[in-house]
């Protein structure tokens, strides 16, 4: 029996070689197999979670931009009206000067100045702040990788601090600058309007139309300059050329604010800040909408297009209506104006 198996397993034992080697094929391939699907299914598990952490980064950080922003604007407000002081002109109408009409003059040119000064300023502040925000939140997120492996920050927190203090340019000389081109394309478009003409809010918006071309295309007596020139000093003026020995602080900070710079001068920025002023400057007209009423008498209506282009009101009632948006524009309250530019 024993001898007849032996002879069974010699005859066939390239057989038996082969089926075995076949089955620890197969098996280590199944083990393989195995590791490779784990390795993948860890792999997809680890971009997964970093994805997430990614997504809640940004959102969170859309999120302090929007507060952030909510609460510079009574700043940028008040700086506004500080330089574009309407109350004191209306305060000495009511004394009936003798010059009233020359007030009245002024006065049209600071209402319609101010409120459009308010337009490009928050417009600037929040995609300025936008772009800055997400450059630290970026920087944050490297450092919070790297500090694992205890190598020394990229935007420690004194470096933010400085770099985000850059923002006062757009609320100081480069504010004054703003209203200063704004102040002389009102002049151009609206000095020579009397007060007694009638405008619709179409008229209204052909001339806001005009008065951006002369500021963003600098018609006029104008000199033409990118809208980014007044959100960021000028690269002679950084602390680059200010310093005489520079820290590691402001070298960190200098790359950052290249980087801002950069992104400024870029197509895309222009073309998302247009969009926004666009879209800003239609919400300031809807506001003005509601004071352009059809007269009484007329059946009642919808305030479509049509009937908005029929209705007119003299410049001098138009001034007042303009002069107020500055506190709508600039509210600490989130409000469709904030909302539209957000990106």
């Amino acid at each position: 029996m024993l001898m007849s198996t032996w002879s069974f397993l010699k005859r066939h034992k390239r057989k038996f070689v082969f089926a075995g080697a076949l089955v620890g094929g197969v098996y280590l391939l199944g083990k393989y197999a195995q590791r490779k699907i784990r390795e993948i299914q860890e792999r997809e598990a680890a971009e997964y979670i970093a994805q997430a952490r990614r997504q809640y980064h940004f959102e969170s950080n859309q999120r302090t931009c929007n507060m952030t922003v909510l609460s510079m604007l009574p700043t940028l407000r008040d700086a506004i009206i500080q330089h574009l002081n309407s109350e004191s002109l209306t305060t000495l109408l009511k004394t009936k000067p003798a010059n009233k009409l020359e007030i009245w003059k002024d006065l049209k040119i600071i209402s319609f100045t101010r409120s459009i000064v308010a337009v490009y300023s928050t417009c600037m502040l929040v995609v300025l702040l936008r772009i800055q925000l997400n450059i630290i939140g970026g920087y944050i997120y490297l450092d919070n990788s790297i500090s694992k492996n205890g190598l020394a920050p990229l935007a420690p927190p004194d470096v933010q601090q400085q770099y985000l203090s850059s923002i006062q340019h757009l609320l100081g000389d480069g504010l004054n600058e703003l209203i200063t081109v704004v102040k002389q394309a009102v002049q151009e478009v609206l000095g020579g309007v009397s007060l007694k003409r009638n405008l619709s809010l179409q008229e209204l918006e052909q001339h806001f139309n005009q008065i951006r071309t002369r500021i963003e295309q600098g018609n006029g007596a104008a000199q033409k300059r990118p809208l980014s020139w007044y959100m960021m000093p000028d690269e002679e003026n950084t602390l680059a050329a200010q310093a005489c020995g520079l820290t590691e602080k402001d070298v960190a900070t200098i790359k950052l604010l290249n980087e801002t710079r950069d992104m400024l001068e870029s197509p895309d920025f222009s073309t998302v800040l247009n969009s926004c002023l666009s879209r800003g400057f239609s919400r300031l007209l809807d506001n003005m909408a509601e004071f352009f009423r059809s007269p009484q008498g007329d059946p009642p209506q919808a305030c479509t297009a049509d009937s908005l282009s029929q209705v007119s009101l003299p410049l001098a009632k138009i001034i007042p209506i303009v002069n107020g948006q500055i506190h709508s524009i600039c509210s600490e309250v989130p409000s469709h104006f904030v909302q539209v530019r957000d990106l």
